[in-house]
């Protein structure tokens, strides 16, 4: 079940989803050379990726930010800027430009912060945006629950576009970063940096939530963003 795009872009332009983007897609360009040399994307990721067991140690604290905007391949940035362009517009819209900044860089500060905590010892570098826009759909989930969301749904040979509600898609999508993270070693995907930053994102956006009405927000806006569809 494969988040394709949702029925409410939002109402003025998300300057820093834009920004996001475009700094995540130019950082992966300028070391996307280094793909095709393991020995050198390794030593370049051991500079600029997060190494949980350093930062226990007290070292390269840079690397908790710098995370942020690497990707290990085409998929994975794909895949990261897809769901941030779905979700992130229109918590920016509901947040504002730099409140929406300073709660993308909280979200992955905390994504970074379960995976470390999840496994101290670890060596091995993480990097990726996944646990900030983790935090985003966090946010999106708690404003706008029965939004829209159109998914690819794959089953097998089987592809078909459907649309169901938001929360749907994003407990479906904890649900598997909880049983990943639980039920295996966790190798090859930070599960616990995902549900860290959409953990931290849910928290953090409930006093937005509450200022707009709470529960009356919902029953106001009927569980979608505060305007029509535009399709």
């Amino acid at each position: 079940m494969f988040p394709f795009r949702d029925h409410n872009p939002s109402r003025r332009r998300p300057y820093v989803t834009w920004g996001l983007m475009a700094v995540n897609v130019v950082v992966f360009i300028l070391y996307m050379p280094l793909l095709n040399d393991p020995v050198a994307l390794s030593g370049f990721f051991d500079r600029w990726a997060m190494i949980p067991a350093e930062i226990m140690r007290g070292e390269a604290y840079h690397t908790t930010v710098t995370t942020m905007f690497l990707h290990g391949g085409y998929m994975h940035i794909a895949v990261n800027m897809l769901f941030l362009w779905i979700f992130g517009d229109n918590v920016e819209d509901a947040m504002g430009h730099w409140p929406f900044l300073i709660f993308y860089l909280l979200c992955g500060f905390g994504a970074d912060a379960l995976h470390i905590f999840s496994n101290t010892a670890s060596v091995i570098p993480t990097v990726g945006a996944s646990g900030a826009i983790a935090g985003v759909m966090g946010a999106y989930l708690l404003l706008y629950p029965k939004a829209k969301v159109d998914v690819l749904l794959i089953i097998v040979v089987l592809v078909k576009l459907i649309t169901i509600p938001a929360f749907v898609v994003l407990m479906a999508w904890m649900a598997f970063q909880i049983y990943g993270g639980i039920g295996s070693s966790g190798v090859g995907v930070a599960y616990w940096a995902h549900i860290g930053g959409f953990i931290v994102g849910l928290l953090l956006s409930v006093p937005l939530w509450l200022k707009l009405g709470g529960p009356d927000f919902w029953k106001r806006t009927h569980y979608h963003p505060p305007h029509k569809p535009t399709f």
